[in-house]
């Protein structure tokens, strides 16, 4: 393509993306997402895997497993205290206003925000008088913060629980579930804790038209009448799945009754047997979308809920993958109005626009901690920490400009 092309087609993105900026309070409308002014928009978003919430994968330590394990691990480096260090400097340093700002400018007009239930709130084991609810001030201002930096940017912010109270499922890292504690599904007292966080979180966001939508349960996957079906993804009526998600929407309507109700099926997100129809006229059905082939056939069930029940798609997780595939599978969805949010935004890793580069030291931690090398000592231990923060840095990460071209570029 050359310099005049690249220009006129240039000119022709920003005008289109710009049509996609926030736009007043979000809403269903039949088998489309509306703004206020009853237009159509196609959310086109990014998630921030592994900042609320750490994922072993991200930080090359696949073996730890889920983000509790990991802190341990820390800890027996470096120690309790420099480890809640470590921890604060994670959440001021890995997304802040230049990474929402710099979205933007790179064509997104929404986020979705992966929450740590244990950001808000404590856990039920923790909980100094049973049955009650300590609230936690530190989730709710970052994700205050993150509110006004999308605001600033004309972008939607949508809420996901990435983290339930006690685990929404056997895939441990997504959810930083311990398995030696009761479940989400195995505890009413979790259950409990879960709505009470959304309808917390409905309350102080009802008035707020830059929220998206609420994301209510990430990727579920739970063998409810057969044990043996760890994901649930042969679930024929996940009936404690659409309680639960009923029991939510009921607590969040008696605080909120404008914004969006987000779903997702067992099985990772895509599982819907049982769970429909839906049960409020303001609802969006999320689907996940990963390493199948971009065609019509590999969407043709969310496809085919959709021209059922009368109820708008939303790709709301998709992406590990190369970017050929991601040109395809956005264009694919979007050819059927349905918005995506891409994952996550950054990792040691170079198939996301970031890539947080890996240091020398950093790699002898992960060499220790997966077991393919000797242990550092703790001054060690401690650099390599603290050189981490800098690299998760957006300043210090490495732009893979190929892979934004690939989300928005024909």
């Amino acid at each position: 393509m050359n310099r005049i092309k690249r220009l006129a087609f240039g000119l022709l993105l920003l005008l289109f993306v710009t049509d996609g900026k926030a736009q007043g309070f979000l809403r269903s409308n039949g088998r489309l997402i509306v703004n206020e002014r009853g237009e159509k928009v196609i959310l086109r978003g990014m998630g921030l895997g592994g900042w609320m919430l750490q994922e072993s994968y991200m930080l090359r330590l696949g073996p730890v497993g889920p983000q509790y394990r990991i802190k341990k691990a820390i800890e027996d480096l470096i120690g309790r205290e420099k480890t809640a260090g470590f921890y604060e400097g994670w959440l001021a340093n890995h997304t802040r206003k230049i990474d929402i700002d710099s979205m933007a400018s790179w064509g997104f007009n929404s986020v979705r925000l992966p929450m740590h239930y244990r950001l808000y709130t404590l856990s039920v084991e923790e909980e100094p008088v049973k049955g009650k609810n300590t609230w936690i001030e530190k989730g709710f201002a970052l994700t205050d913060s993150l509110l006004t930096w999308c605001k600033a940017n004309k972008m939607y912010l949508i809420l996901d629980l990435h983290a339930a109270p006690g685990g929404q499922g056997h895939d441990y890292n997504i959810s930083d579930r311990d398995s030696t504690k009761p479940s989400l599904w195995d505890s009413e007292a979790n259950k409990q804790k879960m709505i009470a966080l959304w309808r917390r979180l409905a309350e102080r966001y009802a008035n707020e038209p830059n929220i998206g939508g609420y994301d209510i349960i990430n990727e579920p996957n739970w063998g409810f009448d057969d044990p043996k079906d760890r994901n649930g993804l042969k679930e024929k009526h996940n009936a404690p799945l659409r309680k639960l998600m009923m029991d939510i929407t009921a607590a969040i309507r008696s605080v909120d009754k404008r914004h969006i109700i987000i779903i997702e099926g067992n099985g990772w997100g895509n599982n819907y047997n049982g769970v429909l129809p839906p049960w409020d006229n303001n609802m969006v059905l999320s689907f996940h979308k990963y390493w199948n082939p971009n065609t019509e056939e590999a969407i043709k069930g969310p496809l085919g809920l959709r021209e059922k029940y009368n109820i708008p798609l939303w790709l709301g997780e998709s992406g590990e993958n190369n970017n050929t595939w991601y040109r395809e599978c956005i264009h694919l969805v979007e050819s059927h109005d349905i918005g995506w949010s891409w994952w996550p935004l950054k990792k040691l890793g170079a198939n996301n626009p970031l890539e947080v580069p890996m240091t020398p030291e950093y790699q002898r931690v992960v060499d220790y901690l997966t077991g393919k090398g000797p242990r550092p000592d703790r001054e060690e231990a401690e650099k390599a920490l603290q050189g981490l923060l800098r690299s998760i840095r957006l300043e210090n990460n490495i732009y893979h400009k190929e892979v934004t071209d690939a989300l928005f570029l024909p």
